[in-house]
């Protein structure tokens, strides 16, 4: 008799699970055949539904693969798949609690009562858990994507190509968004991802601005001014805010003017980099590995220098790479420039999806912090798709400094000249190669072989890569 009745209760132990497991496979089916019908049909519709809207989408993203980059940047169908994540969560929960009761817990022996428990509580804070992990990850994305949009307007590529203008500055009081401490144009084939380096020292004077501005209507001859210095025009315009109108950002605007009228490119966006935040975003990546070539002080610029960087290909983290980025004491303003590209190529081949997305909540929170940019949301994909493709193509640079070109008195029909042939080259054109250096350049401080006098490689290179 007792044989008989263990059976029984196996039997029942056994329906028990099995209703629960199929409501994990299967949402309502559990309530399909021994509960409520309509709840059951009503849940089934949904989870087939859902899973022929994931069978399009997947094969709508194996024919085009920029179709995922739209769905990621777009803040409505985010905020859609957050509140649609957070219904499933709660609906798949109450659903794995009541095929529980269906399985009649109270009718069991006292283990088994236990064993049902301890399932179903795996399984509901499992489901729910990943459900409103994912929600979470859509609330992220969409907060980083509304926080760093510009309001700037969509602009399409200049000939083939578009051009960012990156700038690095303190954030320390009074410096955000004044003195640009670094210049950089990034010009992007359009198609292939191909990317230029584009250094503008930040020490150049006597220069023109893009016609049409309302700085060359200041500066006709250039901006020739005693102690004007590229860093200063952003300065300079948010001290006579009123040359702008309605403009949120005279400095960003005029600084952009004196870039188009010094290469000759027309710029599509810009963005500021508050370098203080990028020891974050270095941080949520793990690390960037780099080649230091010799002692990086840590410290100077007014401040006691507490400490070196060590030579040697390393891994550093946020701090030491944001010094050995901005590190002048004992070098110079180019051989900065350099460890900078150095920096950005390292930065682009070493942060991969995996690590995006593994990391990507102290990502969102970096960037957040360390970025303003006019660049409208519905580009975002566009250039998220074109970094995937320059990881597999090989940065180009250039730098517009000694000895090539004299930053007091610049040639601006040799820096426009040199500007264009670089990106010719980037594009596989036949450019007519200048004689190279018979000796081997000395290494001094930076990430690149090189020296004041015969120039640093990473501020010329066709790979930079192999220079830094």
């Amino acid at each position: 008799m007792s044989s008989t009745v263990e059976r029984a209760s196996r039997v029942r132990f056994r329906r028990a699970m099995s209703l629960m497991v199929m409501t994990l496979v299967v949402p309502g089916s559990a309530q399909l055949v021994a509960g409520n019908r309509k709840v059951g049909q009503v849940a089934l519709r949904i989870w087939l539904c859902l899973l022929g809207i994931g069978a399009v989408t997947l094969l709508a993203v194996v024919v085009d693969r920029g179709l995922i980059f739209w769905m990621g940047f777009n803040t409505t169908l985010l905020l859609f798949v957050r509140l649609a994540l957070m219904a499933a969560a709660i609906g798949w929960a109450a659903l794995l609690v009541d095929a529980w009761r269906l399985g009649q817990p109270l009718s069991l022996g006292m283990n088994h009562r236990r064993a049902m428990v301890g399932v179903n509580g795996v399984l509901c804070f499992g489901v729910a858990g990943s459900l409103l992990f994912a929600a979470h990850i859509a609330g992220v994305q969409r907060d980083l994507i509304i926080s760093l949009a510009g309001n700037g307007p969509a602009a399409s590529a200049h000939d083939g190509r578009y051009n960012v203008l990156l700038m690095g500055g303190d954030s320390g009081a009074g410096r955000w968004g004044l003195r640009p401490d670094s210049m950089t144009v990034a010009s992007i084939d359009a198609d292939t991802g191909r990317t230029v380096l584009i250094g503008l020292p930040r020490n150049m004077a006597n220069f023109p601005f893009a016609k049409g501005s309302v700085m060359r209507e200041q500066f006709p001859d250039g901006f020739d001014c005693d102690g004007c210095y590229l860093n200063g025009v952003s300065t300079w315009a948010q001290d006579n805010p009123e040359l702008f109108g309605d403009s949120d950002n005279p400095g960003v605007d005029a600084t952009v003017s004196a870039i188009e009228g010094i290469t000759g490119l027309k710029i599509n966006y810009w963005a500021m980099v508050n370098l203080a935040g990028f020891k974050g975003l270095v941080d949520a990546v793990g690390g960037v590995t780099l080649n230091v070539r010799s002692p990086i002080p840590v410290g100077g610029l007014g401040d006691d220098v507490t400490g070196y960087i060590e030579p040697g290909v390393r891994k550093l983290d946020g701090h030491d790479t944001l010094w050995y980025a901005r590190a002048r004491e004992g070098s110079d303003d180019y051989s900065r420039m350099a460890r900078q590209k150095c920096v950005m190529n390292a930065m682009l081949e070493q942060v991969s999806p995996q690590s995006a997305v593994t990391n990507f909540a102290d990502l969102a929170t970096a960037s957040s912090e360390m970025l303003s940019s006019n660049v409208p949301s519905s580009e975002f994909d566009t250039f998220v798709e074109l970094a995937l493709k320059a990881r597999g193509e090989k940065i180009a640079s250039l730098s517009l400094v000694p000895p090539m070109v004299n930053t007091g008195n610049p040639d601006i029909k040799l820096v426009k000249r040199k500007v264009a042939e670089a990106i010719d080259k980037a594009e596989g054109k036949t450019v007519k190669a200048a004689p190279k250096p018979q000796k081997k350049p000395s290494t001094v401080t930076g990430g690149s072989v090189g020296s004041l006098r015969d120039g640093y490689a990473a501020n010329d290179s066709e790979d930079l890569g192999s220079a830094c």
